[in-house]
């Protein structure tokens, strides 16, 4: 922290009160450094590592500067006046739940634009008048192309995590964005670094920027301690993995692959570990129930491929799990930083085999990481002092428990009358709606189990903070839940994401080519759920 307020920052009293109200009361490093300059109009070029609380740091000037010329925009009518761009669905959500209450205050409105749902939401938004849009690069320029919105009234362009959107392959739909807008609008970029072109984008149509970067000593990512466990073979790792799974507060497991996530997220759920997946092959509603189960605690364990790595900010993550090294160091430092944000502490593990030795050497070597591989079992002290006190265990229900044919993640506790299940021979219920789960009370189909979404799509009514300062999300208990595993129940949410325009990673160049010619090859690949 520093020892300034946001209101001697120059932050508006307005702006200031919103902070206050969710506990934000001093700016970290790179708010403090960027304010000046943003709130005065200036371009700046922000270096910051994940959970360095830069968002907070862009939302504030764009709220700021738009919301003092409401008069001016009135008078031109209600056009996007400033833009944000992210490479992932899930972060332009969670920008959006940061920037929209300072937005509101100031009386300004927000939307998001990104792909993978039906964009009739979003036009419709759009018509009725928005002053600042969040959005995914492929879907926007898809609205632009088509029409529907024009970025010639922009006065403040963001662009947030800009080496993901080059390592995703945007940059040259980031370009011909950048183009549309007016040339002598202001610019911020966020960036943890500046290669694979991002360099280029700087030069290209930032003008006199200010550079400001959260250095080593200041960096509230540097508050997490990495293990790395060696296990013996894979009956040993499958153990070690459930027991660092069991611990009481919230944790992530990273996989590489899709079908690993789901697998590994059943499992544990069948082991009494509540836990959800998140990955390219879920819809977007999938997702959203997922974030936001995981999100309010209902269940305490989320199980991702790399589709969570940047996109992803909840409180509180005290355990990062690497189920396997990642391929390079960018993806273990991006993993990694869902733990130890905005001032906490937390922990990162990797579980490796013998055969994995070298290759994890190589890692750590690159992402500068000093530490002792430890030869391990699921039972060894280490492992012990890390998880703590194990959580309660969770019994999945039996058949006829709930309605369900397993148990869904974040079980409340009762579970139904256990009566006949009311299933023809071919598994279709026959049971009126109103009695589906037994005693229950009747739910619609997007509560029984899950957490649900408001008309906009977003988690909750509070507000889940970009800045890893507040993960709030809001769930809908059941005394009957089902079972997100299922093969029904994914099997319903592809066909939904396929009406509604796509899921997995509908608006990348690759995402484009695999709609086009069938699910085409590295199906269990994880890939970005970018728009």
């Amino acid at each position: 922290m520093t020892h300034q307020t946001f209101a001697e920052l120059g932050v508006p009293a307005a702006l200031v009160s919103v902070l206050a109200a969710d506990g934000k009361a001093e700016p970290f490093p790179i708010q403090a450094g960027t304010l000046p300059d943003t709130l005065a109009g200036r371009d700046v070029l922000g270096r910051g590592k994940t959970g360095s609380g830069k968002t907070i740091a862009f939302s504030l000037p764009l709220a700021a500067r738009l919301g003092a010329d409401r008069a001016g925009a009135a008078s031109r009518g209600r056009r996007p006046r400033g833009l944000v761009l992210a490479p992932t669905r899930e972060l332009a959500t969670q920008i959006d739940a940061t920037l929209a209450p300072l937005a509101a205050a100031l009386d300004l409105r927000t939307t998001t634009i990104f792909g993978g749902v039906s964009q009739n939401r979003q036009v419709t938004a759009l018509r009725a008048g928005v002053d600042i849009v969040v959005a995914c690069p492929g879907r926007l320029d898809d609205l632009m192309k088509q029409g529907i919105l024009s970025l010639d009234a922009i006065e403040i362009t963001v662009l947030d995590e800009a080496d993901h959107m080059a390592d995703l392959g945007f940059l040259p739909t980031v370009t011909r964005i950048l183009d549309k807008t007016p040339a002598g609008g202001q610019r911020l970029l966020f960036s943890a670094t500046l290669d694979n072109g991002v360099d280029k984008l700087v030069k290209r149509f930032l003008r006199d920027e200010v550079l400001h970067s959260v250095d080593e000593a200041t960096s509230h990512v540097e508050a997490m301690t990495h293990h790395v466990f060696e296990v013996a073979e894979a009956e040993a790792k499958k153990e070690l993995v459930n027991a660092l799974a069991s611990g009481q507060g919230r944790r992530i497991l990273f996989t590489r692959t899709k079908h690993q996530a789901k697998r590994l997220a059943k499992q544990l759920t069948s082991a009494g570990v509540p836990a959800v997946d998140l990955h390219g092959n879920l819809s977007q509603g999938a997702r959203d129930r997922n974030l936001a189960a995981f999100g309010s605690g209902d269940v305490r364990v989320l199980v991702a491929t790399d589709v969570a790595a940047r996109g992803v900010h909840v409180d509180d993550v005290e355990l990062v799990v690497h189920v396997d090294p990642p391929a390079e160091h960018k993806a273990y430092l991006h993993r990694s930083g869902r733990t130890a944000r905005a001032g906490s502490a937390g922990d990162v593990v990797t579980v490796m085999l013998p055969e994995q030795a070298g290759d994890m050497r190589s890692l750590l070597r690159a992402a500068a990481i000093t530490t002792t591989p430890q030869k391990v079992t699921s039972r060894s002290e280490p492992v012990r002092a890390l998880v703590g006190e194990p959580a309660e265990r969770i019994a999945p229900a039996a058949p006829g428990q709930g309605g369900g044919r397993g148990q869904g993640a974040g079980r409340s506790a009762g579970t139904g009358s256990g009566r006949d299940t009311g299933r023809d021979r071919n598994g279709r219920d026959q049971r009126p709606r109103a009695q589906t789960g037994g005693n229950a009370p009747a739910r619609s189909r997007t509560q029984t189990g899950q957490a649900t979404l408001p008309a906009n799509g977003r988690p909750g009514a509070r507000r889940a903070s970009s800045d890893g300062r507040s993960g709030e999300v809001r769930v809908v208990h059941s005394t009957s839940t089902r079972d997100p595993h299922s093969e029904r129940s994914a099997t319903a949410e592809r066909q939904s994401a396929g009406r509604a325009g796509g899921a997995g990673d509908e608006g990348t160049p690759s995402g484009r080519r695999r709609r086009r010619g069938g699910r085409g090859r590295g199906a269990n690949s994880a890939a970005p759920t970018a728009g």
